[in-house]
Parts: C-alpha cells; structure tokens; sequence
C-alpha cells in the first residue's frame, strides 16, 4: 500500500493530482488525515476526505510514503516522522513536493542523497538542494512546486508501476 499524507493547509494541486493520476494507474493508494478527523481543509479552502486516520492504521504494509507540500506541518507529527526515518532506514521510496522535502531534511533524510524544494526552503534541503524540477535520487523522490504536481505523479507512477503504465496513463489524461 502506498500512503499520501494530508495536514491542514497541504497544497491542493500537489495532492488531488497525484491521487487522480495514481488511482488512474490503479495504483493502490490511502490517503491519511493527520489532523484526527477525516476531512482535511488545504490551503485554498478546498476540503478532501481521507481514507484514514493516522492513529488508525499501523502502515506495516507501507511500500511509498507520499507528502504533498504545505506539508511543513507534517514534520511536528512525531509519529509520522519516526515512520519516515524507518522508512527510508528500509530504503523503501518517500516521494515530496514543494515545502514537504523541508521535513525530510529535517530529519537527515537526504543525507547523501540529491533534492529540490519550493524556493525559499533549500536551507532545510543542506548539501542534498540541487535545484531540478523533479529530481529522483536513491529512495527518494522530490519535486519543486505546484506547477510540477503531474511531472512529480507521473515519476511516482512509473516508480511504482514502471514505464509503460506511467505512458497509458500519460496518454490517456492527454498530458
């Protein structure tokens, strides 16, 4: 299972477009609300229901952990963090976008490893800050804004399904 975390204030296009072009891959996707209820407000005012609740599932089954930005609030969830540090200990695939690769910084997640952010949250990147719109590098996956959300699902696409399903889907959203 591939999980996608929501926190209040998450940066609508990043999610709801990576959950469009993921579930059109079938690939199999939970969205998590961080905030203890299943509807979760994005920065824009537009509210998405979560599958789950954080405290409600054990992630054992987790394969892709996914942050859309606006997710800097991600990074004060101690729970959340601790699964993302065993999950990249695992070298299992963390994907972020936007102000969200600031967290993985944060916690040395990108240590030895290549990223890029949202303009204004390169110090949180280090020495891993290479700029990019896209940049995959090792377990981890990060793209620079809103702009890119397709460009950042399409590469978690072909992450998870490979290539050619990454092409139908390419082709049938008429990208």
């Amino acid at each position: 299972m591939n999980y996608l975390f929501l926190d209040n204030g998450f940066e609508e296009i990043e999610a709801v477009t990576s959950i469009d072009l993921l579930r059109r891959a079938s690939v199999a996707l939970t969205t998590v609300s961080m905030t203890g209820q299943l509807p979760v407000k994005g920065a824009h005012g537009i509210i998405v229901n979560a599958d789950v609740l954080f405290s409600q599932q054990s992630f054992e089954d987790a394969e892709m952990l996914i942050l859309p930005g606006g997710g800097v609030m991600l990074g004060e969830h101690e729970n959340l963090c601790q699964l993302l540090i065993s999950h990249n200990a695992q070298n299992k695939p963390i994907a972020a976008i936007c102000a969200a690769p600031a967290v993985l910084g944060k916690l040395g997640i990108l240590e030895g490893k290549q990223a890029t952010c949202y303009p204004g949250f390169e110090h949180a990147l280090g020495e891993s800050y290479v700029g990019g719109l896209v940049v995959e590098s090792k377990n981890i996956i990060t793209a620079k804004g809103p702009g890119l959300s397709s460009d950042f699902a399409f590469c978690l696409i072909e992450k998870i399904c490979g290539a050619q399903v990454a092409d139908q889907v390419y082709d049938t959203a008429q990208y």
